[in-house]
């Protein structure tokens, strides 16, 4: 009688990490979306060369609710709150490791 069970909540769990997993997944992409604009305009010392790299970089070392709300940026638009999440994310070690990592690339592809 417990098998049944346990292979039923373990089924249901795994379907529970799936959907969050496609959510986060949908949240992230939706994100990526609004930041070439932000950066435009509120980041106007990045070269457009970078865009790619710092919008990989910020979205994906951001956390959910950072994700979160950049992704209604881009349903409403990008303002100062939009910038204020970016330089939140930005000043994470792991997002400049990030940056340093990618920026060679994108800039040798110039």
């Amino acid at each position: 009688m417990r098998l049944p069970l346990i292979l039923f909540s373990a089924a249901a769990l795994s379907a529970c990490v799936e959907i969050q997993q496609a959510t986060d997944r949908a949240g992230r992409d939706t994100a990526k979306t609004v930041l070439p604009e932000a950066l435009a305009v509120y980041f106007p010392q990045v070269p457009k060369a970078l865009f790619t790299p710092f919008t990989n970089c910020v979205v994906d070392n951001a956390d959910a609710a950072e994700v979160q709300a950049l992704a209604a940026d881009a349903i409403t638009g990008v303002d100062q709150s939009t910038a204020d999440t970016i330089r939140t994310v930005l000043a994470r070690p792991e997002t400049q490791n990030c940056l340093r990592a990618a920026a060679p690339t994108a800039l040798g592809s110039l």
